[in-house]
C-alpha cells in the first residue's frame, strides 16, 4: 500500500499500487473502447439492444468480461437511458434511436479481476441547444470532480467540487438544473460498487482522506428539472419524475501525487 505522511490512523478511500492502477486501467481502455465503438455506431433506426451488442463484442474481443451483465439479475452489458431515463436503462429491440434523442450509456468491464466503469451522454444527430448544455453541464461537473481527486482532500470535497462545477455551469448557462437526489458514484477496484458512496453535492471537508492510489468512480446526473426520480416496472430503470430529460457522466479517477488519473481513457 502506498502511504501519505499525516494520514497513519486516519480513514483513507482504499488505495491501489502503481501496477494495480495500471491493471485497472487495462480494464478502462476496454470500457472506453467499448463506448466509442457505440458513439460510432448509434444512428436514428438503431435499437438500444444493437448497441448492447456492439459494446459486449468489444470487451470480449478485448479479452474482458462486461460487469454489467447478470449483476443482481441485470440483463445487458450495457445501461442505455434515453431522454428522460436518468440511469440503468435496459437496451431492448423495441427501444429505436431517433434524431434528437439525449442517449446516456453506462459501460463497466473486468479484465483480470480488476473494474473499469465509465459513462457518456450524447445525442443523435443535432440536439437542441437546451439538451447539449445539459450534457455539457454534466462533463463539467464530473470534471470539476475529478480535479478534486488529490491527495489530502476528503470524500465529501469531491462531492463539493462536483456541486460548483454544476454552479458553474448553471451561470455561464443562464439555467438551472436538477442534481439527481438518492444517486452518485462509488469506490471500485476488484468490485464494480465499493464503499464509500460519493455524493454529488454537499459541504466540503468529511469522510474518509484521499491518498496516492484511492479510485472513485466519479459520476454526476443532472437534469433540466426535478431533482426527484421514479423506478419502473422493470425495476432497473431510472426515470425524472416529471418527464424533464437527463444526461450522465462518469469517469473512474484514481488520486496520485501528479494529480488525477483517469483510468477509463482510450489507449
Amino acid at each position: 500500500m502506498i502511504g501519505l505522511s499525516g494520514l497513519r490512523g486516519r480513514k483513507v478511500v482504499a488505495q491501489r499500487s502503481d501496477g494495480e492502477l495500471d491493471a485497472m486501467a487495462a480494464a478502462g481502455a476496454l470500457v472506453a473502447a467499448a463506448l466509442k465503438a457505440v458513439r460510432t455506431v448509434a444512428s436514428p433506426g438503431m435499437s438500444t439492444l444493437e448497441l448492447d451488442a456492439v459494446a459486449e463484442a468489444v470487451i470480449r474481443d478485448g479479452g474482458g468480461i462486461p460487469s454489467f451483465l447478470g449483476y443482481h439479475g441485470f440483463p445487458a452489458s450495457i445501461c442505455s437511458s434515453v431522454n428522460d431515463r436518468v440511469v440503468h436503462g435496459i437496451p431492448s429491440d423495441d427501444d429505436v434511436l431517433a434524431v434528437g434523442d439525449l442517449v446516456s450509456i453506462d459501460c463497466g468491464a473486468i479484465l483480470d479481476g480488476w473494474h473499469g466503469d465509465s459513462a457518456f451522454t450524447f445525442g443523435v444527430g443535432e440536439l437542441i441547444p437546451a439538451d447539449a448544455a445539459l450534457s455539457e453541464a454534466t462533463r463539467l461537473s464530473m470534471e470539476a470532480g475529478i480535479a478534486a481527486m488529490i491527495p489530502g482532500n476528503r470524500l465529501t470535497d469531491v462531492s463539493h467540487a462536483i456541486e460548483a462545477g454544476t454552479h458553474a455551469a448553471e451561470a455561464a448557462h443562464g439555467r438551472r438544473y436538477g442534481i439527481v437526489s438518492g444517486y452518485g458514484g462509488h469506490g471500485i477496484g476488484r468490485e464494480m460498487h465499493m464503499d464509500p458512496f460519493l455524493p454529488n453535492e454537499g459541504a466540503p471537508g468529511r469522510g474518509p482522506h484521499l491518498a496516492p492510489g484511492s479510485v472513485l468512480a466519479i459520476e454526476p446526473m443532472l437534469t433540466l428539472g426535478t431533482t426527484r426520480t421514479e423506478v419502473l416496472d422493470d425495476e432497473w430503470t431510472v426515470v425524472t419524475a416529471d418527464g424533464s430529460r437527463a444526461a450522465h457522466w462518469e469517469h473512474t479517477v484514481a488520486v496520485t501525487e501528479d494529480g488525477p488519473r483517469i483510468l477509463t481513457l482510450p489507449t
